[in-house]
């Protein structure tokens, strides 16, 4: 009778018990859903009111910023043969402040975003800014939608595909009823003076909006810092979450890290051969991270410091926000001058940027990755969620993972499209694109659903 020799076994054993390990699911976190994060003593501004807001850049602001830019001092310019691998390209900056000086229409921009209702209301604690997009037709289905954006936006970020969502589409039957929440410490939303407020947390804070505003389950979509949060309360909150759709998909389980490690001994087997260079080789990948990923651990780890540069100038915050901008929308043109940026639109950048000076909230905003990188964050990483979700790949987003590893967060992953256009910021990139595969992805979620769940 033939053995396997011992080693083998014990072998086996050994790799059998490391998958096991590498996929064991942890209990999820214990979650305070009315945690208190507001300035003042719980009570002092409990009010469930949903109130009416307006954007304004008023004359004030305009001035001053305008006076700010003028008063700046002489920008350094690129080394000998340089446009835009050292950073932010200074020849080109120029032009922008410039435009923004003498070009960009302040009073039409904000004209522009209250074209949408604005709304606040306080949830726990804090001032909570949103768009309320309602269905402009009747359809036979109309699926709420909660739309989160990351950093550096806020919920500017969609004011291009927000009239896409609330007009019916050919060959669906189904209309969207859309909210875009700022996050906490972004746009409009207040931030909070209590540390603890990480992307768990936040998800909560949406959650308990979309109860306020009548819903106690709907659908979801995010990017960025949006895309975690909402993976997060699809992770945490299933019941509630009847379908997940995001343009940053990404599994950090430790078993996704092996898989990501191993496939790059076999990569032509692992990946599509169209987009083995998305994540193959790994050297690559990793050169890429290293080089573009500093502002992450500045904000990871001290973002009061270089808040107070981002402040105090509004030259220095629009070179920091375009340089992010450039990047993530075209990684391979920083050998030009506007380094990627120019595949945006300029007046939405300005825009961004804009806001972020109008709020002050460049601080707040990024300390959302001081808050991301804790123990219960990591933990809830590990924990799979069984919520149908769709996947879209863009060319240019930060970080690319096959189906076969983003399966291992996503359960029911049951549309994946990857394009070779696009970027990180697809709804002020690639409108267009996004919007088609968000309506297709929520009518194979409405099938994956049976239609039972619908509200």
């Amino acid at each position: 009778m033939f053995k396997f020799p011992t080693f083998l076994v014990a072998a086996f054993a050994i790799c059998f018990g490391l998958v096991a390990f590498l996929k064991r699911v942890p209990d999820p976190p214990s979650i305070d859903e009315l945690k208190w994060w507001g300035n003042e003593p719980k009570g002092l501004r409990d009010d469930e009111q949903i109130r009416p807001f307006h954007i304004e850049f008023n004359d004030t602001m305009i001035n001053d910023l305008k006076q700010r830019l003028k008063n700046r001092r002489p920008l350094t310019k690129p080394l000998d043969g340089i446009m835009s691998e050292y950073g932010i390209n200074t020849v080109y900056l120029e032009k922008i402040i410039n435009y923004w000086i003498n070009n960009y229409d302040f009073k039409a921009r904000a004209s522009r975003l209250n074209k949408f209702a604005h709304y606040k209301t306080r949830i726990q604690g804090l001032d909570i800014h949103f768009i309320r997009a309602k269905p402009e037709i009747k359809a036979k289905k109309t699926l709420p939608l909660l739309m989160l954006h990351g950093w550096p936006s806020s919920s500017k970020e969609f004011d291009k595909v927000i009239p896409m969502l609330i007009n019916q589409r050919s060959g669906y039957d189904f209309v969207f009823d859309v909210i875009v929440a700022d996050l906490p410490g972004f746009g409009y939303s207040e931030g909070s003076n209590k540390p603890g407020l990480t992307p768990i947390q936040i998800g909560v804070i949406m959650r308990n909006l979309m109860r306020r505003v009548g819903y106690n389950k709907f659908y979801i979509h995010g990017g960025d810092w949006g895309s975690q949060i909402a993976t997060h309360m699809a992770t945490l909150f299933p019941s509630d979450i009847l379908g997940l759709h995001t343009n940053m998909p990404l599994s950090s389980r430790p078993i996704s890290v092996v898989k990501a490690l191993v496939g790059s001994l076999f990569p032509s087997l692992s990946v599509d051969p169209k987009y083995v260079n998305r994540i193959y080789p790994l050297k690559n990948l990793l050169s890429y991270i290293l080089r573009e990923s500093g502002y992450f651990h500045i904000q990871a780890t001290k973002p009061d410091t270089i808040g107070v540069a981002l402040t105090d100038s509004p030259t220095g915050l629009a070179a920091y926000i375009m340089e992010k901008m450039a990047i993530c929308s075209n990684r391979d043109q920083t050998n030009t001058l506007h380094g990627g940026l120019e595949n945006l639109e300029i007046d939405d950048v300005l825009d961004t940027i804009t806001i972020i000076w109008v709020n002050n909230c460049i601080v707040t905003s990024s300390r959302i990755y001081a808050e991301g990188i804790g123990q219960e964050v990591h933990l809830v990483h590990n924990i799979p969620t069984e919520v149908p979700t769709a996947a879209i790949n863009f060319r240019y987003e930060v970080l690319y993972q096959p189906d076969w590893i983003l399966r291992d967060k996503f359960l029911n992953l049951v549309r994946s499209t990857t394009l070779d256009v696009g970027g990180h910021f697809a709804a002020l990139q690639t409108p267009n694109e996004l919007i088609d595969d968000i309506y297709a992805s929520f009518a194979q979620i409405l099938e994956f659903n049976g239609s039972k769940n619908l509200v």
